[in-house]
């Protein structure tokens, strides 16, 4: 017979995960919100600059979704990880890392959204800004490099054992697919506006790449859920 610790495992690890990508998500509320940026061409990130009207807004449900995932990380890594195998606990690592790395991102903000403000993405390029900048994006990359390998290793793991978490085993495959194809966009966007040539749509293939996160992170909290019920 299995402790009620960790016969609520499973529980507690969907809690996390369902938390966390809710927060992860909050970015969606600037449909309702007088921001003065594009979601077409604007960073997510840009959101929670420090000079935007509701930085420390996204700053704080930033720093609360990269704590509940890390947290999930931490929990399913050493009280169940489930299922057992050296690809989901690498994919956990790469889900801890991705939630730190989160964390870090919403204590290191841009000054300035450089998207919309041509003074400061002159300032961008002249190197007059803070060296926050470039932390920042330091720890997105690591965030993005963190999910991708939790996402996709986490999915094979569940395809092999896909008794135990069904929908991922089912669905995870299609949503790394579309995540891979919106960072491909996002990087091509990147690398188009840092050259002068447009945005390209980054606003929307960033959008599209958080929002593809998250959504697999619900998919993972179901299956965590069920799980619970299963015992």
């Amino acid at each position: 017979m299995s402790s009620p610790t960790t016969a609520a495992a499973p529980l507690v690890l969907a809690g996390l995960l369902l938390a966390g990508a809710l927060a992860y998500s909050t970015w969606s509320v600037e449909v309702f919100l007088p921001t003065g940026l594009s979601p077409r061409t604007a960073y997510v990130s840009e959101l929670a600059a420090e000079d935007q009207p509701y930085g420390t807004f996204f700053r704080t449900v930033d720093l609360f979704a990269g704590l509940l995932v890390l947290a999930g990380a931490v929990w399913a890594l050493t009280v169940r990880p489930t299922p057992r195998t050296w690809l989901s606990a690498v994919g956990w690592a790469g889900l801890a890392l991705f939630g730190a790395a989160t964390v870090a991102d919403s204590r290191l903000p841009l000054s300035c959204a450089a998207t919309a403000d041509p003074g400061c993405a002159a300032r961008v390029r002249a190197g007059e800004v803070p060296w926050t900048h470039s932390a920042h994006a330091v720890s997105s990359s690591l965030a993005v490099t963190g999910a991708l390998v939790g996402m996709v290793l986490l999915t094979v793991a569940a395809r092999r054992r896909a008794a135990s978490w069904p929908v991922l085993a089912r669905t995870g495959p299609f949503l790394v697919v579309l995540e891979l194809a919106a960072t491909g966009w996002t990087l091509a966007s990147i690398a188009a506006f840092e050259a002068g040539h447009g945005t390209w749509g980054l606003g929307m293939g960033q959008r599209l790449q958080v929002l593809f996160i998250a959504v697999w992170l619900v998919v993972l909290a179901w299956d965590a859920a069920a799980e619970a019920r299963r015992e």
